[in-house]
């Protein structure tokens, strides 16, 4: 059969699909394993393989086929769930398992052909594998002939399976209308409500907030509430409306959705406004939309006017819905809510509704479950309702759904139902609706979003899931796709990034670098609907402290996660039938034996992390694992890599972090796709890192000896594609100097730099204290990326602060650590202009004043300030500016006597700032008869926690305790009542009060 004729009638088949369908479905898993298909099969066709003319001919016969084949699940995939034909989805369940299939030999393929073997000095040997490596050509172009052969005819098997047993067009199935499940909010009793009060006074707060010149000058007010489905924002804004819509001339309430048909949204706006003129006496069934849009901008002209708009999808959708809401100075106001940040952004000011409290959570819970009786119920054990209100998360309808499981079962019973049954209970029709609203967002997601997100089934409840890690790993799965000039990592942080934003993720930041998100949660409501898609769709299977092998009901599955539980393998496991395998991640596990890796030969992805190996392991066979794109063992006792491990020709991530492994094998170097290297503080920086040319990201620690670290410093140059390098630095002398900003200098794609100070070698007894910098940076033709964000030279002083610092030359720069033992307030201006700074840690040896911080704008996203070596003040002059004082202790004192301010109002300053940390000498302060405890904090409207450094030198135990005494109340008086911690140093040289002068 010619391949355009069958690809025809695959095509041909779906030609009438209905456009007003679903945009999505889970069938995009399909086409996400012939998207990588297509440009495999293509670049087999290169003149390189030489493949002959019959078996060029059978792989352009796949191409054309396999893109006829995503063409129709294309269309298949605009279906909902329970639109889809039986037999539509058993076909297109056929072409995924052919795709799997088709790319692990044209994979295998790839690897012999392309393999490469570690050079060798004996010529004889060398002649005897180049005869090898030819053999080895031939005989694979020989199994890919036959391989191709054989997917042809079961690629044509499938395909004929679908003209048989399908008459016609794929059609929908036909459903029964049904009832969108967040109707019910709109028409709450307002008494039955819990845990809402504090929200609708925030936001009423936020709506009545003055702009312009005066109450009166008003323009439309927009604001929009932002959180994730089942969060409650049409319950808070319907209360809201209500409480309001009597201070308004008119006012309406009206739904949008997904799909939104904004001839009826225009229309029933107008209905709310005035019911009984557009209902019996104008006729709108005439009008289109452009004259329904003029009919409202003439009705709400000259209105105080009040209108929500729930549940907005698209920005186009909000463009095309403003269009009809004109503007005026009659302080009217609209509100919208929406699960897509962009969306939020795009309508005016965002409010982020949150969760309910623990207080709130429970007393939701009671009254759904015994209703007036909820109040009297305080001898319920807190243990059993804890562990279900943490399951649910704060999520109204989360808990909802819960108590409607638990309502007439003893409470002795609600251990076991919290257990079994969790929000899985599907003959409950509270379930249901929970599941089918949170599916909204699930099925408005592009595909490739819709794959990236049901691989977070895989990870344990409640779990921190680690950003980077993640994205790694979806890259070596093939979910990531190239684009022209952008990297994958760039691309898989996007699609990261966007799930955060569409609310079916939540960000976590890390602790002790603020606004640095470090990875997500899943809420069990989210993670319960992916589960339930990834195993109906067969994408992976599961084994928890639950579960046992025998659990494992499909043989076909291609990713496979142990989690929390014991893993011991033994000879009739089924897991060693799954030779089809992808993913095999396995963590927070205990494993007495592993699994033998040579049974998984597509494997990409194998992680063993946060494991515990109860006898030593040895990664044997993972020579054999050629497909192999990820390798990540954190937090995992394994102590040595098998050289073998330079047979990897796809690895693309390696992470050893927390394994205590401390020799990289030389075999690493022949891996030419490795882009991701993070090794373990012991691990030795290897002498041949500048062959591994395709790094983007090098974590490493630790040198071997002198000679090694000149070396690494030298090679570091030749990693032209590094966007992050975080390396131990230790600098010996001016050359080694030279040679790290002659390196540094080649590194044009950094985003993220930070030098450390370490020993050269592990057991080496060197002083490791910063380097005095010897060279003038500017004059080795050194500039920083534009594009660096995290710049953090810890590990070298600067006499000067650097030309290359300042905010036209680095106007991406979040986090700055730089050490310069001079500066000037020009120098400090220079760094409080940059745009972005958000974190700043700054010792310096000078001491420093801005005169007027506030009147400049200086530092206006700044979250944290650290400065290790300077005591600060935020002084308020006489022409009410606010002065930054830094002052180091020795020279004169910059700021003295707290000077009489009341009637003053303090400008605000540093408006982001939320953490600030400083020096506080003590002795010195005594000396001066200064006002010690006059910081200014009351400046730092947003301040959340402040560190003090105590310098207890020369004080006496009472002067330093009067200090702390002072100190806590000036944090206790602050308007957030910041938290304090108070470090003391130089203890030992404290005096008695009797030596105290």
């Amino acid at each position: 059969m010619l391949a355009s004729a069958s690809g025809y009638r695959l095509a041909n088949t779906v030609v009438h699909l209905s456009d007003s369908a679903g945009d999505h479905s889970i069938m995009d898993l399909v086409t996400g394993a012939i998207s990588n298909l297509v440009p495999k099969l293509g670049e087999l066709l290169k003149e390189e393989y030489n493949l002959q003319k019959g078996l060029r001919k059978r792989v352009k016969y796949l191409q054309i086929e396999l893109e006829n084949m995503s063409t129709v699940l294309c269309k298949v995939a605009q279906l909902m769930p329970d639109q889809h034909d039986e037999q539509v989805r058993a076909w297109a369940c056929e072409v995924r398992m052919v795709s799997y299939d088709m790319e692990d030999i044209l994979d295998t393929f790839l690897v012999r052909v392309d393999g490469q073997e570690p050079a060798t000095s004996d010529r004889f040997k060398g002649l005897l594998k180049k005869i090898s490596k030819l053999f080895n050509r031939t005989k694979a172009r020989h199994n890919i002939a036959s391989a191709i052969k054989d997917i042809k005819k079961q690629l044509q098997e499938v395909a004929d399976r679908r003209g048989r047993y399908m008459l016609g067009d794929i059609m929908a199935k036909p459903t029964v209308a049904i009832v969108d499940p967040r109707l019910s909010a709109l028409y709450n009793d307002v008494t039955k409500l819990v845990g809402i009060t504090k929200a609708c006074d925030e936001l009423i707060s936020m709506l009545s907030s003055q702009g312009g010149d005066g109450p009166h000058t008003d323009k439309v007010k927009k604001i929009s509430v932002l959180g994730p489905g089942g969060l409650g924002k049409t319950t808070l804004v319907k209360t809201v409306y209500e409480n309001l819509k009597m201070d308004f001339c008119c006012g309406a309430f009206v739904p949008v959705g997904r799909n939104p048909d904004f001839k009826k949204v225009f229309k029933d706006i107008l209905i709310d406004l005035d019911k009984q003129r557009y209902t019996t006496c104008f006729n709108m069934m005439i009008l289109d939309e452009r004259q329904l849009i003029d009919e409202l901008r003439g009705f709400l002209e000259n209105k105080r006017y009040f209108i929500v708009i729930d549940d907005i999808w698209e920005t186009q959708s909000w463009e095309t819905i403003k269009l009809a809401l004109v503007g005026n100075n009659c302080g009217s106001k609209i509100v919208t809510t929406t699960r897509k940040f962009k969306v939020a952004t795009e309508v005016g000011q965002v409010y982020n509704i949150q969760p309910l409290s623990d207080d709130e959570s429970r007393k939701l819970l009671y009254t759904r479950i015994f209703g007036a009786e909820a109040d009297k119920l305080e001898y319920l054990p807190d243990k059993v309702s804890d562990k279900i209100l943490k399951r649910c998360g704060g999520v109204p309808l989360a808990i909802i759904t819960m108590a409607n499981l638990l309502v007439g079962k003893p409470v002795e019973e609600w251990p076991e139902v919290h257990n079994s049954i969790g929000f899985r209970h599907k003959d409950n029709h509270h379930y249901e609706s929970t599941m089918r609203i949170l599916s909204y967002s699930y099925y408005d997601l592009p595909s490739h979003l819709k794959t990236c997100l049901l691989y977070l089934s895989m990870f344990p409840d409640d779990s921190i899931i680690s950003k980077d890690p993640l994205i790694w790993k979806w890259i070596a799965e093939g979910f990531v796709h190239k684009e022209k000039g952008i990297g994958l990592y760039e691309l898989g942080e996007g699609h990261f990034n966007e799930l955060i934003n569409r609310s079916m993720i939540q960000a976590v930041e890390f602790e002790d670098e603020e606004g640095i998100v470090q990875g997500c949660r899943v809420h069990d409501m989210v993670l319960d609907l992916i589960r339930s898609l990834s195993h109906e769709e067969n994408f992976l299977s599961i084994l928890d402290g639950l579960d046992c092998e025998e659990t494992l009901s499909q043989s076909s599955v291609r990713r496979l996660a142990h989690q929390n539980r014991t893993v011991d393998h033994n000879p009739h496991s089924r897991i060693l039938s799954m030779t089809q395998l992808r993913s095999f991640v396995t963590c927070y596990c205990s494993i007495e034996k592993m699994v033998p890796l040579l049974n998984f030969r597509v494997l990409r992805v194998l992680a063993i992390e946060h494991c515990d190996f109860l006898e030593g392991y040895q990664l044997e066979h993972l020579g054999h694992l050629l497909h192999l794109r990820y390798l990540g063992l954190i937090e995992t006792n394994i102590r040595l890599l098998p050289k073998e491990i330079g047979h990897l020709r796809f690895l693309q991530t390696l992470l050893l972090n927390g394994t205590g492994i401390e020799v990289l094998p030389s075999s690493l170097r022949l891996l030419p796709q490795l882009m991701c290297i993070r090794a373990d503080w012991k691990t030795r920086a290897p002498n041949w890192i500048g062959m591994l040319t395709s790094l983007e990201e090098l974590r490493i620690y630790r040198g071997t000896d002198e000679r090694s670290a000149r070396r690494f410093v030298k090679e570091l140059g030749n990693l032209t594609g590094l966007r992050v390098l975080r390396a131990g630095i230790a600098v010996l002398d001016e050359s080694m100097e030279r040679d790290l900003v002659k390196s540094l200098r080649n590194l044009r794609k950094l985003q993220y730099l930070q030098l450390e100070i370490i020993f050269p070698g592990i057991d080496d007894t060197t002083d490791a204290s910063p380097w005095t910098s010897q060279v003038r940076w500017e004059a080795e033709g050194f500039v920083l990326p534009r594009q660096l964000r995290h710049l953090l030279l810890g590990c070298i002083i600067f006499s000067r602060m650097p030309s290359w610092i300042n905010f036209s030359c680095l106007p991406n720069l979040s986090h700055l650590c730089l050490h310069v033992v001079s500066m000037d307030e020009q120098d400090l201006k220079v760094i409080g202009k940059m745009p972005e700074l958000r974190d700043l840690l700054l010792p310096t040896s000078s001491s420093v004043t801005i005169s007027s911080i506030a009147n400049f704008g200086y530092f206006q996203k700044l979250r944290s300030f650290s400065m290790l070596c300077s005591m600060v003040q935020f002084r308020q002059n006489e022409d009410s500016s606010v002065s930054l004082h830094m002052w180091n202790g020795e020279d004169a004192m910059p700021f003295g006597h707290k000077k009489d301010s009341e009637g003053r109002v303090s400008p605000t300053i540093m408006p982001g700032l939320e953490i600030l940390e400083f020096f506080f000498f003590i002795r010195t302060l005594k000396d001066s008869s200064a006002d010690c405890i006059d910081i200014g904090l009351e400046c730092l409207t947003a301040l959340q926690k402040v560190t003090v450094r105590i310098g207890c030198e020369g004080a006496s135990i009472s002067e330093v305790e009067e200090a702390e005494a002072a100190l806590r109340h000036a944090a206790d008086v602050h308007p957030n009542h910041v938290s304090l911690e108070l470090i003391r140093h130089f203890e030992d040289k404290m005096v008695l009060a009797s030596d105290d002068h």
